[in-house]
């Protein structure tokens, strides 16, 4: 028998910038407050996510794929034996903090062998006015910028850009960043938690305490070279019968592309199978249908359903309207 889909459960994560939508909207439930991220398909320690559907119901994802490696095809693995990337929503009610990421070099030297952090994000909702913190707008040198975060003045600095429903950004490693208040983001990476803070608005916690700065290592690894605003980049849709498709971006780390999937003729139904050599992810973020393995259970999703794909998988038909990120190694 072919690999089956399953649907996968988050794990979710309270930090003080976030806020409800992940529940109102995504009807997660789990109960937190503030509810700022679910991690959807992780294998990493700080948050792993579980199964939620078919045979391994219950278990976690790390357990599944270390009793399985080959539902990850011939990618290697993580160093735990995990999958080398993390899939999250992130609801931003206020803004996050400052901060930037190491590169996987760095992150192996002095990070006890963990990866950096390549990301990308693509923008499921936004307020109106809703930003976000890349890079700077001038070069800046590495004391002028340690003064201005003991001043305070950091902010006038930053370079901010203006963000709405539907765009990209890609973080390379180094890029000092933020995701602004009132963006609803959908965030690809590599599979780790390194996160330098820099700057953080001088808020408390719910305890009253301020979470701790890591501005040493923060100035080690920041590119402090001005950067020019991210533009969109250039996207085509492909129209196939019952769903169209675009690449959104590729790095050597994933690639993620956007699938519109709208059936109402079962014949036109959306097919797929996934080769050997990698998995794929389905982040449903928008829309609903049902998922049809020709080996298994069908499977209801909904906006915000998560479903693991293993490689070398029985093919799958999808039935419904609905818009995916589609994400693979």
């Amino acid at each position: 028998m072919k690999n089956q889909p399953f649907l996968l459960q988050p794990f979710g994560k309270d930090y003080l910038w976030g806020g409800t939508r992940l529940r109102d909207d995504f009807s997660k439930n789990i109960d937190l407050d503030p509810f700022a991220e679910s991690w959807e398909c992780s294998t990493h320690p700080d948050g792993p996510s579980t199964v939620a559907s078919g045979e391994f119901t219950g278990k976690q994802l790390i357990e599944v794929v270390r009793e399985h490696p080959e539902f990850l095809g011939t990618h290697p693995a993580s160093a735990d034996g995990g999958i080398p990337i993390l899939i999250k929503f992130i609801d931003a009610k206020k803004n996050l903090s400052v901060q930037v990421h190491p590169d996987d070099e760095y992150a192996m030297k002095y990070e006890n062998g963990q990866l950096g952090k390549t990301e990308m994000w693509y923008v499921v909702d936004a307020l109106p006015g809703a930003k976000l913190v890349y890079g700077f707008h001038r070069d800046i040198e590495k004391e002028s910028l340690a003064k201005y975060l003991e001043d305070g003045t950091i902010e006038k600095y930053l370079q901010t850009v203006d963000v709405k429903k539907n765009d990209v950004f890609f973080i390379t490693p180094g890029t000092v960043h933020a995701i602004g208040a009132g963006a609803l983001i959908a965030e690809i990476q590599e599979s780790s938690n390194l996160t330098y803070r820099l700057y953080d608005y001088n808020r408390t916690d719910k305890h009253g305490n301020k979470r701790p700065l890591h501005i040493a290592k923060a100035l080690e690894v920041a590119n402090l070279k001005s950067s020019s605003a991210p533009r969109q980049p250039m996207r085509v849709l492909r129209y196939q019968p019952g769903y169209a498709s675009e690449l959104l971006s590729r790095c050597k780390y994933f690639q993620v592309e956007r699938l519109l999937i709208n059936t109402e003729r079962l014949r036109d139904m959306y097919r797929f199978s996934t080769g050997h050599n990698s998995f794929e992810v389905l982040m449903c973020i928008d829309g609903c249908g049902v998922l049809i393995p020709e080996e298994g259970e069908q499977l209801n999703f909904f906006r915000g359903d998560t479903i693991f794909i293993p490689a070398d998988s029985t093919e799958i038909r999808i039935h419904g309207s609905a818009q995916f990120l589609k994400v693979n190694c």
